[in-house]
């Protein structure tokens, strides 16, 4: 009996080493030797300066920025002593079949119509209307974007042409040309938009 304990407690502290902390330094090592920037959460600093990370939506809402996917969170749960923000809560769990979720979709396509008047009633991308999972996207669809060139170029006093620019700067293709959809990183366009980031 007293063999059999040593044996197991002997397997489990072996265990306990090899899984518990032999192999996350391991996977930190190797993520930290071959992805530096992605293991540190792709993090976008210039000149010194942190801006936010290309993988957390951010929100955007004067009109000279393209707006990202709607961030239905909680912000103002969890503050400080000084009431500055600390963590986001959760974001809604409302049913797409629910009389309240139809609703709120239609709050947001007036809104959206009513700040994109060049588009009349041309559809509004699903991406712009509807929270992610996690409902802190960092990405839009190239057509959500698109709908957003207007109002930003008569925002900024530019051309629809150097808007459309700096999306298609910001826009990733398929993984490996097959895998997902191609998608515009919205706190890129805004940084190459403000002269922060090169196009």
């Amino acid at each position: 009996m007293k063999k059999t304990l040593l044996h197991a407690g002997g397997m489990l502290v072996l265990m306990m080493v090899l899984c518990g902390f032999a192999y996350t330094l391991l996977i930190t090592g190797v993520g930290q030797l071959l992805f530096p920037r992605q293991a540190n959460g792709s993090v976008i600093e210039v000149d010194g300066r942190t801006y936010g990370s290309e993988l957390l939506g951010q929100e955007f809402t004067g009109p000279e920025y393209l707006w990202g996917r709607i961030m239905n969170i909680d912000v103002d749960s969890f503050t400080d002593g000084n009431g500055e923000r600390v963590m986001y809560a959760w974001p809604s769990n409302l049913s797409p079949a629910s009389p309240e979720y139809g609703a709120l979709v239609a709050e947001r396509v007036a809104a959206l119509r009513a700040a994109n008047p060049a588009m009349g009633g041309a559809p509004i991308p699903v991406d712009l209307v509807t929270c992610s999972g996690s409902g802190l996207d960092p990405d839009i669809s190239p057509a959500a974007a698109e709908y957003q060139a207007a109002r930003i170029a008569a925002a900024r006093g530019i051309t629809e042409t150097e808007v459309r620019a700096a999306i298609d700067a910001a826009t990733s293709g398929r993984l490996l040309g097959v895998f997902g959809e191609p998608r515009v990183n919205v706190l890129k366009v805004n940084l190459i938009l403000d002269g922060i980031l090169e196009g």
